[in-house]
Formats: C-alpha cells, sequence, structure tokens
C-alpha cells in the first residue's frame, strides 16, 4: 500500500505519542524539580554558594542560600546568637516551604543538617554533608576537631572569651582556597566575620527513628587542609551514608570546581 503524505505524517503523530508523551516528560520534568536550603561553614555565608546557586537554579530548582544567625547579612548581635534559636529558625525555614527540601551543609554546619533531620525527618527528603562534620547521637563537632592532627586551621583561630571565634587571613588561601582564583581570597577578607563558639559544643541529639530515616549522603573533599579526608572517613566509617562522592579539591569546591560539585548535588537529588 502506498502511504500518502497525510498517512505519513498520521503515523508521525502516532509514533511521537507512544513514545514521547509531553505530558509524561513534563511530569517527569517537574518531578525532577526540588528545593534546596544550601548552609554555609564557619565564618562564611551565603556568599560560599553564589556559584553553585545560578547552577542550580538554571536546572529548573528552587535555591535557599541563607545567611545564618550573626551572619552576612543577617544582623543578630554574636552574642545573641545559640544553637537551638539557629535550629528554631531554620525549621521555621522548612515549614514554610511547600513540600520536601533537600539540605546541603558545609564543612562545620553540618551539624545543623542532622539536627534538622531529627525535628523534620517528614519534610527533609535528603542530606548533603559537604566536607562536613558527620557527628553520632551525644556528640558534638569539637570532639571530631579534637582528633584531627593535620588540619592547618587550628592554629590560626582567635577567640573572643568564649563568644566568638575568628579565623585569621594568613591561613585562608593555604588552609580553605589553595585550589580556588585568587580573588576568593581577596573577597573572603572582607567577608569573612567571626561567629559564635557555641554551636561547635552543643552535643546533639539524634535517634534511629527519626534522624536515621532520611537519607544521607556526603561529599568527600580528597585534597581538603581544614576537615581533613582522615576525619571526614573516620566519620564516615562511625556515621555510614548511603553513598560517598569523591571530589579532588580544597575545603571550597564550591569556589574551585563549582559544575562538578552542581553536578554531583544534582545526581544525589536524582536518586
Amino acid at each position: 500500500m502506498k502511504l500518502t503524505n497525510t498517512w505519513i505524517a498520521y503515523l508521525s503523530l502516532l509514533i511521537i505519542a507512544l513514545f514521547f508523551n509531553p505530558f509524561q516528560m513534563n511530569a517527569q520534568n517537574k518531578n525532577d524539580k526540588k528545593t534546596f536550603i544550601l548552609i554555609h561553614g564557619s565564618w562564611h555565608s551565603a556568599w560560599n554558594w553564589y556559584k553553585v546557586t545560578p547552577l542550580l537554579e538554571k536546572q529548573g530548582h528552587i535555591v535557599y542560600s541563607i545567611d545564618l544567625p550573626g551572619m552576612g547579612r543577617d544582623k543578630t548581635p554574636i552574642e545573641n546568637v545559640r544553637f537551638d534559636s539557629t535550629i528554631q529558625q531554620l525549621c521555621k525555614l522548612i515549614d514554610s516551604i511547600p513540600g520536601k527540601v533537600i539540605l546541603v551543609a558545609h564543612s562545620k554546619n553540618g551539624i545543623f543538617n542532622s539536627q534538622l533531620a531529627e525535628l523534620r525527618p517528614n519534610k527533609i527528603e535528603k542530606l548533603i554533608y559537604l566536607a562536613a562534620v558527620l557527628v553520632a547521637n551525644g556528640k558534638c563537632a569539637k570532639d571530631y576537631f579534637a582528633l584531627d592532627e593535620k588540619e592547618v586551621l587550628g592554629g590560626h583561630i582567635t577567640y573572643n572569651g568564649t563568644i566568638s571565634s575568628m579565623l585569621l587571613p594568613e591561613i585562608y588561601k593555604e588552609g580553605l582556597y589553595h585550589d580556588c582564583p585568587d580573588d576568593i581570597t581577596q573577597m573572603a577578607n572582607i567577608i569573612l566575620l567571626p561567629e559564635s563558639t557555641e554551636s561547635a559544643k552543643a552535643k546533639l541529639k539524634l535517634t534511629e527513628g527519626n534522624y536515621g530515616n532520611v537519607p544521607r549522603y556526603y561529599i568527600e573533599c580528597t585534597e581538603d587542609r581544614a576537615i581533613t579526608p582522615w576525619l571526614q572517613e573516620k566519620m564516615l566509617a562511625e556515621m555510614p551514608c548511603l553513598k560517598v562522592y569523591k571530589i579532588a579539591s580544597s575545603h571550597s569546591p564550591f569556589f574551585s570546581m563549582p559544575d562538578k560539585l552542581t553536578e554531583i548535588i544534582n545526581e544525589i537529588s536524582k536518586l
């Protein structure tokens, strides 16, 4: 039978409908879109994520790059910053967002990932720890920092009594940004601020029923000099994650290789 142009066009549309259903594709694309809350590390701010945020948003994700209390544009007096009140503020943010969120936390502030998952297990889809502190129930970040004999930051931290700590600029490049463009160090000289010391001493309260039911993933920075690979591996042995990714970067891959980091975050979001 000789096919007319009309029949060819009809068959073409039928094939498209069968194998490339646009409604199914739209539903799939919609399901791929996630909501992220990005939590910066010590002394930093939402500035950490200025390269990663637009990359995630370009893929259609919703991204909240936050300043923790007392940091960045948040003007809470540092002496008023408390771990519990910070957790409650983050819970309010999570509660205000429709659906579930994915938390991405860097460095010491992985502790917020963990405690938030304990309090909001049904609102958090996944936890992503980026070269972050991953502590067991009843322990604090300081417990783990004391174990790391090869990290380079400790001797360059100054303290304002028991209220706050500050990292000295002399160690920024070597300790945080050795593989980053020089302008990152220059900006850090202006942007980094003292942070409250209380959160590093806060003992986490975690249960298997809540925190233990939230899937967690780890991104290990294999050239990290702030939280060394040795300590990252030790924490992972104590608190295993569903999957561990390795990235050959300093403590700051969001500056040195944002595309690679975003690729990994996006991959985790689809698991």
